[in-house]
This record gives C-alpha cells, sequence and structure tokens, in this order.
C-alpha cells in the first residue's frame, strides 16, 4: 500500500484526492499539507479521509518514507517542494505548470535523476478518451503530413481572480493566462506535434487592471517540417471553449471531434472525400476509450510507474518542454523579437528574476485576499464533441 500525501489544499487538490481514491487497494493517503491547517482539515473531512493527518509544514513528512506526493501549491513553491521530496525519496507528481522559471524545471529534474525517483507533471487533458483517440488517429498518418495546427485555449475568469495574493504576479504565479490555463493545450500539441523551433508572439491585459501578466496572447510557430500553427491563450473569452485543429495534406481532425477530407477537382476547388474520412473515423472508433478520466487517469499512470516501473506518459522532461514554450512567447512577447528554441541557461528569460526583469508588467498587483470562499472551478472541457 503506496503512502501519499497531497501538499496544499486549495481548490484543485480534490481532484487529486479524488484520483488517489479511485484506488482504495493500492494507495492511502496519509497527510494534507497547508500553511492554514484547518483548510488541510476542511478538504480532508470533504473526503472522508479519518486516518490522514493535517499538517502545516510539508518539511515535517521528508522523514516518514512517504512514496508518493502531490503538490497542489503556487507555481512559485513548485520546485523547491519537489527537490525536497525527492531528495528524500518520494515520488513526485506536480500541478502544471512544472515551475515558474526553466531554471527550476532543471533543478527539478536534476533532483529526480540523482534520486532514481519518478517525477510527472499533471497533464489531465491527455487522459480522456477524445485526446487519446486523437493522437492516435495523428499517429496513424492517415491524414498526411501535418500543415497546420490550431490551438485555442479559451476561458474567462473575472476581474476579481486575481486578487488571491499569489496570482498575477511574474514572480508568484509566473505568468497569466498562457502559462496558467493554456498550458494543458499546450502539452497537448506538444505531445502530437512535437516542438517548434521558433516563434513570434504578442500579449496584452485587456480586462484586469489587478494583475502584472497577460489576460491574452498569441503565439505564430515554425516547425521543423515547414509546418505552421498558432495559439491563443485567453481568460477573457466568455464561452471558456477549447479546441484543438491539426490540418494534414489529406485531411483535418480536431478535439471536439470532427473530420474532413477533400480532394481535387480538375480546377483545384475542393470536393469532399467521404472515402478518406470514413477510414479516418473507423481508425478513432477502434481506439478504446480511457477507463480512468482526468486526475485519476494520470495517477493511475504514476502508480503503476512506481509499482511496476513503467513509464510515465508526461515526465519532467515533458513538462519542461512545456514551459520552454510558454517562456518563448513570454520572451517574444515581451521583447517583441523572433525566438528560436531551444532556451538555455544563460537566456535573459531563463531565470524567475530575469523574468521578472525583462517581462512586460501591464499593472501593478494593489489587491491580495488570502483566500477566496472554497467554490468548484472550471478545469475546462474535455473536449468532447459537440
Amino acid at each position: 500500500m503506496l503512502k501519499v500525501a497531497i501538499i496544499g489544499a486549495g481548490a484543485i487538490s480534490g481532484a487529486h484526492i479524488s484520483a488517489y481514491l479511485a484506488f482504495p487497494d493500492r494507495c492511502q493517503i496519509v497527510a494534507v499539507v497547508d500553511m492554514y491547517p484547518e483548510k488541510a482539515q476542511k478538504r480532508m473531512n470533504e473526503h472522508g479521509l479519518k486516518n490522514a493527518q493535517a499538517v502545516a509544514d510539508y518539511k515535517e513528512l521528508l522523514s516518514q518514507n512517504i512514496d508518493v506526493v502531490s503538490i497542489c501549491t503556487p507555481p512559485y513553491t513548485h520546485a523547491p517542494i519537489a527537490c525536497d521530496f525527492l531528495h528524500a525519496g518520494t515520488n513526485v507528481l506536480v500541478e502544471k505548470p512544472m515551475a515558474s522559471s526553466l531554471e527550476e524545471a532543471d533543478q527539478m529534474l536534476k533532483a529526480a535523476e540523482q534520486s532514481g525517483k519518478f517525477l510527472s507533471v499533471v497533464a489531465q487533458n491527455r487522459f480522456t478518451t477524445p485526446m487519446m483517440k486523437l493522437k492516435g488517429v495523428l499517429d496513424s498518418k492517415l491524414m498526411g503530413p501535418i500543415v497546420h495546427v490550431q490551438v485555442d485555449s479559451f476561458w474567462w475568469r473575472g476581474h476579481n481572480y486575481y486578487d488571491l495574493w499569489w496570482r498575477g504576479t511574474w514572480e508568484k504565479e509566473g505568468g497569466g493566462c498562457t502559462l496558467n490555463h493554456a498550458v494543458h493545450h499546450i502539452d497537448a500539441m506538444l505531445w502530437m506535434m512535437g516542438p517548434p523551433v521558433e516563434l513570434q508572439a504578442m500579449m496584452a491585459n485587456t480586462s484586469h487592471d489587478n494583475a502584472e501578466v497577460e489576460d491574452i496572447s498569441m503565439a505564430m510557430l515554425r516547425f521543423p517540417g515547414g509546418a505552421l500553427g498558432m495559439i491563443t491563450s485567453s481568460v477573457v473569452h466568455h464561452g471558456e471553449e477549447q479546441q484543438l485543429i491539426f490540418q494534414g495534406k489529406e485531411a483535418r481532425v480536431s478535439a471536439p471531434w470532427k473530420v474532413v477530407a477533400s480532394t481535387s477537382r480538375s480546377n483545384g476547388f475542393p470536393e469532399p472525400n467521404p472515402e478518406l474520412e470514413q477510414q479516418i473515423q473507423q481508425k478513432a472508433d477502434t481506439l478504446p476509450d480511457v477507463i480512468h478520466v482526468g486526475h485519476a487517469g494520470q495517477v493511475e499512470n504514476v502508480l503503476n510507474a512506481i509499482e511496476t516501473g513503467s513509464p510515465l506518459l508526461v515526465d519532467g522532461r515533458s513538462g519542461r518542454n512545456t514551459l520552454e514554450l510558454i517562456v518563448g512567447i513570454y520572451k517574444s512577447a515581451s521583447t517583441g523579437e523572433k525566438v528560436t528554441f531551444p532556451l538555455e541557461a544563460g537566456d535573459a528569460f531563463y531565470t524567475r528574476e530575469g523574468i521578472m526583469q525583462h517581462a512586460v508588467h501591464f499593472y501593478e498587483k494593489k489587491t491580495a485576499v488570502e483566500n477566496f470562499e472554497d467554490l468548484s472551478i472550471t478545469l475546462g472541457t474535455q473536449l468532447e464533441s459537440k
């Protein structure tokens, strides 16, 4: 029976607790940590964790032989907490984004390598049937080479969203909607498409004058094979619709699911290619459905890795790749320059201090509340067919 600790009792911690509780024969939550112990106790009560302890300081657990921790704290704390547990011999599942800088991400990767323990970064959208099927269809190459990818990460957050004490600052949150909302869809795009070689970006803060960071960004990408891409990240879009669209030379597929294939008439104009559409649809239909969805699916993947040594679907390197692309967007949008990859030590945007110094500060944060009322949060659509 693997011993689990939840670090941070904020809104997202409930998803982690529920995920571990889906595997009662394999793991047991023994502690919930929060700087406000009463908040940890409340979360434990909600989920019936009668045998767990509420802890104010995670360092109390470093000597207790915990098998795996879920880190659900603000981004700027991810690296020190993860490194401490990895060095203590504990496997780590850390919420997105992996860290608030590439320097911190590299520290986490080094700690995982030195300890021999697993480091996984939350990307729960991968563990859904639509995303797994989309990945399988793309891997089949039925669409031909990909020529364009479109990522629309559309969310909406009210003005007071950034009143929470750690949000809306380059120092503590590490960025705005690009880092903390679009991260899931950027991860999925990289999983399916691979990394770009260069990008050009713009960003703005149109609706949240209590935050230093952006509330909308747009990036144009170029991939090694010549394909182009577009990522829009936003917390100003009413309706919170997200989609990924992949255009191949022969057909288009997307999440939410849609398949369209065209062939050329004698004059070059399109006409439908129902045979290819049917072939792609049949491929999607033969792929299995995901049994454990979202956080539960990722927790299962981590438990399997710990128990059998099987590979992680989302490891630390994958988390760093996603962060690197996002940092590239911030660099290009702040400097007006085209950014080429990789971004490594010595780059002006490699450290948190460098980002704080060089990234655009749209507004100064003037409001800071300690806690919001404990309400439900939106985790994004499952990208099902509409």
